[in-house]
């Protein structure tokens, strides 16, 4: 899950430097349903089974963190683990039935660490204790390609999961028109699966399956990258990591301004907000057609992930927050 990987996994060793020592229990089955129905009683059952012995193992602990809920939509063993609890907030997860669990977990949490504001203000009516804490990257990994003057196509990028492909397929008019205007220009997909689209012929798609080294060279690669996003109250609860990451590599970036992307755009000149079409199209050519406006941006996004959103910047954040818990 990149909400573990990202928001957990990553940040173990650091925190562990500012002496917060965590250990993982990661269940054997998703914490959300099988797409047949008829399988949930069962899956139901036994996601709650595996996650017994952590719930008994909390006991032994002096707080217990809980990476989004233990089965989605649902509060079920959380009550039953050791005080005091941390919850951590990556999504908009109030939305789901009608925020009832939402509220009644958070309300049984000591800390709540929301990712963006768009959920602390959300999470702040149900727990006094809600901060924010932005989804970090590690700018050690996540870092600019060196030039090689190799380069002969520029590179339109997105990275993510296939069931975000939803935004993509958005703007695929506008994409496609973009590679009409621009014919040394191509798309770049990292993710899970290939896309579908209609309009876009596949001679013009890079699919490269993603993994976490794929991904990372796949972005550096990139001459922009594209964050794509409706406007809705789930969108708005997205951290926009995808936009960070392009950062980190010094990529810019053209996203739709909703929620935190839009803040993320405020804080310097990092590329371009897109709300429609033509929007779309008039950044992406732009951008295409001006290399050094390319660079500099790049150089600015670089340098606010690294001085807002990096590892070492978010993990003595975590840190504090953690050692100062109490019951």
């Amino acid at each position: 899950m990149p909400s573990a990987r990202f928001r957990v996994r990553q940040l173990i060793p650091a925190l562990r430097d500012y002496g917060v020592l965590m250990h993982e229990f990661i269940p054997t089955i998703s914490l959300y349903p099988p797409a047949r129905k008829w399988l949930r009683p069962f899956w139901g059952g036994g996601a709650l089974a595996v996650r017994v012995p952590a719930v008994l193992a909390t006991h032994c602990y002096d707080a217990v963190f809980l990476q989004r809920e233990l089965i989605s939509t649902f509060l079920t063993l959380e009550p039953l683990t050791k005080r005091p609890r941390v919850l951590d907030v990556d999504d908009a997860i109030s939305l789901y039935r009608e925020g009832r669990f939402a509220e009644r977990l958070a309300r049984r949490c000591d800390l709540i660490i929301c990712g963006n504001d768009y959920l602390g203000n959300i999470f702040s009516r149900w727990n006094k204790n809600a901060k924010v804490i932005p989804t970090a990257v590690d700018t050690r990994r996540y870092v600019p390609k060196k030039a090689t003057g190799a380069e002969h196509l520029d590179v339109i990028g997105w990275t993510g999961t296939s069931a975000n492909f939803k935004y993509l397929y958005e703007i695929e008019t506008a994409l496609a028109t973009v590679l009409k205007t621009c014919p040394d220009v191509i798309l770049r997909i990292i993710a899970d699966d290939k896309p579908a689209f209609r309009s876009i012929q596949e001679r013009r798609i890079d699919f490269i399956p993603w993994s976490p080294e794929n991904e990372v060279k796949g972005i550096q690669g990139m001459s922009i990258g594209i964050m794509p996003l409706s406007d809705s109250a789930w969108t708005r609860g997205k951290c926009s990591f995808k936009m960070l990451q392009y950062m980190a590599c010094g990529v810019p970036v053209v996203v739709s301004p909703v929620g935190m992307n839009a803040q993320v755009l405020s804080l310097g000149a990092v590329g371009l907000g897109a709300s429609n079409q033509n929007e779309w199209i008039a950044a992406l050519v732009g951008l295409l057609g001006d290399e050094k406006e390319r660079v500099n941006m790049g150089a600015n996004g670089r340098n606010i992930v690294t001085t807002h959103f990096s590892i070492d910047v978010i993990a003595p954040q975590l840190a504090a927050n953690l050692r100062n818990l109490s019951v």
